[in-house]
Order: C-alpha cells, then structure tokens, then sequence
C-alpha cells in the first residue's frame, strides 16, 4: 500500500513535469537565465572625461535626463568607424538620407516580410525546442537546431579561391 502510493506521487509529479515543459507558447532555445552571471553587454562604459586647455570653453551643464559629452554614443560611434556621417543620424537612430533607403530598396520591397519570417521562424523554433528533458533542465538547443543552417567558412574560402576570387585568410581548423 506505501509503494503504491509512492508510485502515483512520483507519477504525478513527473505527469507535472512533463505538462510544464511542453506549455511554453514561445520556445527559447538559447535558455540563458539573468542567474547564470552578469551581461557583459548591458555594461556600456563612458567616454573618456576631456579637460580642456581653456576652462571657459566648457559647455553648460546638461539637464537631468539630457545627453552629456561623456554618454556611449554607440549607434553614432558604429556609422563614424564604418566611414560614414554621424551628423546624418536622426534622434531615433535610424537615418535620414534617403539615399540607404533607395539603395536598400532598389531590387523591391516585400510588403509584410516582416511577419511572415517572424512566422516561419517561430514554426522552425517549435518544431526544434529541444527534448522533453532538455527543457525541464533549460538546457540551450539553440546550436543544435541552427546546426545544418552554419557556414563552413574554410568549405566556402577554398570555393572561392577555386573560382579565382581573391579572400582574406581564415582561422586555422580546429584540432580534432
């Protein structure tokens, strides 16, 4: 009788287990957690401070909430290390010369690309969320699925200079 009733405990809790593994709407294949460690990325450090020769050349203070010269600029600081104009950014980042967007749009615009891959990408993410004890444990599937989809950079390089393209060199291949 105390068998019995071990039994249908663990069964149920496994029967548990198993529902809440599978409830997820979204699947997440990477399943990195805020308590695996800190984000390097959410970590943007500072300008460097400036003192300059003349100390009347100083700007007034910034208001609360407002930029300062010592803020990341990364958007404008990513457009001035690829060649291009940081003056031309708008305040939300995206830019204001027309000619990207005529240049980006010259072959045609898909109207609702946007949500069509976003569909094809959550069918593709729900049909490789990995196996029932791979989520119980959050373990990340997201290599696993993506596995047949990497680039074979040395496969690729020697395809190029097989056809006479001139390419940069790539890492060593790894030891097996």
């Amino acid at each position: 009788m105390n068998g019995a009733r071990i039994y249908r405990a663990v069964a149920a809790l496994a029967l548990v287990a198993l529902v809440s593994a599978c409830a997820r709407d979204e699947p997440n294949l990477m399943r990195i957690q805020s308590t695996q460690g800190p984000d390097e990325f959410a970590i943007v450090p500072g300008k460097p401070i400036e003192i300059p020769d003349d100390m009347s050349a100083l700007p007034p203070p910034a208001a609360p909430g407002s930029a300062n010269r010592t803020d990341a600029t990364p958007e404008r600081d990513a457009v001035a290390a690829l060649g291009g104009s940081p003056s031309r950014l708008v305040r939300d980042g995206r830019t204001s010369a027309p000619d990207l967007v005529r240049s980006a749009s010259r072959y045609g615009v898909q109207p609702g690309v946007r949500e069509e891959l976003a569909a094809a990408d959550l069918e593709f993410r729900r049909k490789n969320r990995g196996r029932v004890l791979e989520r119980l444990f959050n373990v990340t599937t997201y290599f696993d699925a993506y596995a047949q989809t990497e680039l074979n950079q040395h496969a690729e390089q020697e395809r190029w200079r097989g056809a006479g393209a001139r390419s940069s060199a790539a890492p060593p291949l790894p030891a097996e």
